[in-house]
This record gives structure tokens, C-alpha cells and sequence, in this order.
């Protein structure tokens, strides 16, 4: 966020409690504009923690804003990210880390990080029914229909939303494994990313594609490989190598699963190469992304049962 945003910022906000209603609205849509445009100032942070501690009141603010305007697409989305980016990186993460010291915390945990994605998928619709009136209830019903409504000349503002609704939705159900209704939404999630997909496939240097490995892994009846290879060659040609959580992806979603050691080890090793300074707007989740290699890379006996082999494997080389 630039000093000029910061200071309009600070005189919307100004201006936003000490009006009249009408007044009062205006003032808090031009916040709105602000917070939601360009990149999160958080997405640049380098302190992990100091963003930890900085979102959850940025986050009540965005709620306390959306009660006087409530259909602000832009605050919508603004809460929609929020709320997935703080509980992927501060209540998801640190329950499964937890997991093998205290399963009844880490349980509660993920039952908290679930209904947090869930709020971020709330937001996520409500900003699509601006444009889409019914889309989640359709969602629900029928979901490729519910996404062909989408038309192409509304994809520069419908991509976010569609991206952080699927990835909260996703999400959500990631931390549900065992619940079957959760489960069961999953067609949502793959309508959503296809038709994002559709829309725009290098759209933010290949995120989408990157979704859709890990995706891969969910599919009913086993992995789709091939699919997941595909898609992850994408997302590395569209980011350039670096975003490290493309690695992470497949390490995940294909090694491990399939047991090949070696390749998840020089997967993870690839994460942890990729300079977060070298891209700066992409900063915070390139060391959220290393964060996790590095605890992987600490489980990578629990997580594989052979030794390493001693000739390099076979299959995708990253």
C-alpha cells in the first residue's frame, strides 16, 4: 500500500465516523476501494508473525465496514482472502502441526480453521451474487451450470472471486475429511476452478493450475496423474519457478502418494531455493510456503515408509 493510500485511508476513515449516513456510506465505499485495490499490503510482508497478529483486527475492521455497505464487491473479496489467508497460515497450519503432540487441540483446530474458510466462502458468494443473483444456491444444485453464467467479459472481476471461493471451499473441505456433506461438494469446487480455468488460464501466473494439482488428489476413485502432471508443468512454465508453493504442490499431492522419496525430497529442496525477495507481492506466501517445506522435510520419515532408493527415480522431474 502506497503512502498516498495509506493517508486517503486515514481521511476516509476519518470522515467515515463523523458524518451523516449518506455521507458516512460514501466514505466507507472509498475505503473500500481502497483496501481492495492492488495487492494486500500483507502479500509483501516478511514478518510471518507480525502479519498473524495484524489480520485478525484488519479482518473485524472489513466486517465492521460491510455492515454499513454490505454489498461492496471489493470488501467482499478483501474478506473473502482474508479470512483463508489467515486460517491457512495461522489455524490450519499450526493444528496440523500439533497433531502429533495433542490431537484433541489439533481436532479443534481444524474445526475452527473449517468454519473460517466456510466465512471466507460467504463472503466469496455474496460478492457473486452481485453479479450473479442465486449463483451460491445454484452452486449447490447444479454447479456447471451455476459457473456457465459466467461470461468472458466479466472475467477481469469475476477470476478473484472465483479463485478464493474455490480455494475456500476447498479448503474447507480438506480440514472435513471425514464428513460426508463436506465431501460431497466437491463437484463445486472442480465447476468453479474449470470454468476460472476456461476464463483465463495463465490468470496470476498460473494459480490456477497449481489449485488444480492439488485437486488432482481429491478426485474420487485415485489420483489423476497424468492431469496433475499436466497442470503442474503449466504452473511452473506461468510462474517462472518462482512460487515455491507449486513445488510444495506436487511434493504433496503426487510424492507422497505415490511414495516416490527422492522426488518429494528435491521438490521440497526446489521450495526452499526460491528467493522470496524476488518477487515481492508473492513475499509472504513464498515464506509461508518454505515454512511448511521445512516442516515436511522434518516428517519425511513419517510420511514415507521405504529408505531412499539409491538410483534417481522415475517419473516427473521438477
Amino acid at each position: 500500500m502506497s503512502v498516498t493510500r495509506e493517508m486517503a485511508l486515514a481521511a476516509c476513515l476519518t470522515l467515515a465516523w463523523g458524518t451523516g449516513c449518506s455521507v458516512k456510506k460514501y466514505a466507507i465505499n472509498q475505503i473500500g476501494d481502497i483496501l481492495s485495490s492492488g495487492d494486500s499490503i500483507y502479500e509483501t510482508e516478511e514478518d510471518i508473525t507480525l502479519v498473524g497478529e495484524a489480520l485478525p483486527f484488519s479482518l473485524k475492521l472489513v466486517e465492521s465496514l460491510l455492515q454499513e455497505s454490505p454489498d461492496h464487491r471489493g470488501l467482499l473479496l478483501t474478506a473473502s482472502r482474508g479470512f483463508v489467508l489467515y486460517s491457512y497460515a495461522y489455524v490450519d497450519y499450526p493444528g496440523e502441526v500439533l497433531a502429533d503432540d495433542d490431537l484433541d487441540s489439533a481436532r479443534a483446530m481444524r474445526e475452527r480453521a473449517r468454519k473460517l474458510y466456510l466465512r471466507g466462502l460467504g463472503y466469496g458468494l455474496r460478492a457473486l451474487e452481485q453479479s450473479y443473483p442465486e449463483f451460491g444456491n445454484l452452486l449447490t444444485r447444479s454447479p456447471r451450470e451455476a459457473v456457465s453464467v459466467i461470461a468472458e467479459k466479466d472475467k477481469a472481476r469475476m477470476l478473484p472471486l472465483l479463485y478464493w471461493t474455490g480455494a475456500s471451499l476447498g479448503l474447507a473441505i480438506s480440514v472435513a475429511k471425514n464428513d460426508a456433506a463436506m465431501l460431497a461438494r466437491l463437484p463445486e469446487v472442480e465447476a468453479i476452478l474449470d470454468r476460472a480455468l476456461e476464463l483465463d488460464e495463465t490468470w496470476n501466473r498460473g494459480a490456477l493450475h497449481e489449485f488444480r494439482v492439488t485437486l488432482a488428489a481429491s478426485q474420487p476413485g485415485g489420483m489423476d496423474a497424468e492431469a496433475m502432471e499436466r497442470h503442474y508443468r503449466r504452473a511452473l512454465e506461468l510462474s517462472r519457478g518462482q512460487r515455491a508453493s507449486v513445488y510444495l504442490a506436487y511434493a504433496e499431492s503426487h510424492s507422497v502418494p505415490t511414495q516416490n522419496r527422492s522426488e518429494f525430497r528435491s521438490l521440497v529442496e526446489k521450495a526452499l531455493e526460491v528467493d522470496p525477495d524476488a518477487e515481492p507481492n508473492n513475499r509472504l506466501m513464498n515464506l509461508l510456503t518454505q515454512r511448511r517445506a521445512e516442516w515436511l522435510l522434518g516428517r519425511i520419515d513419517d510420511l514415507f515408509l521405504g529408505d531412499e532408493p539409491s538410483s534417481p527415480p522415475q517419473g516427473v522431474r521438477p
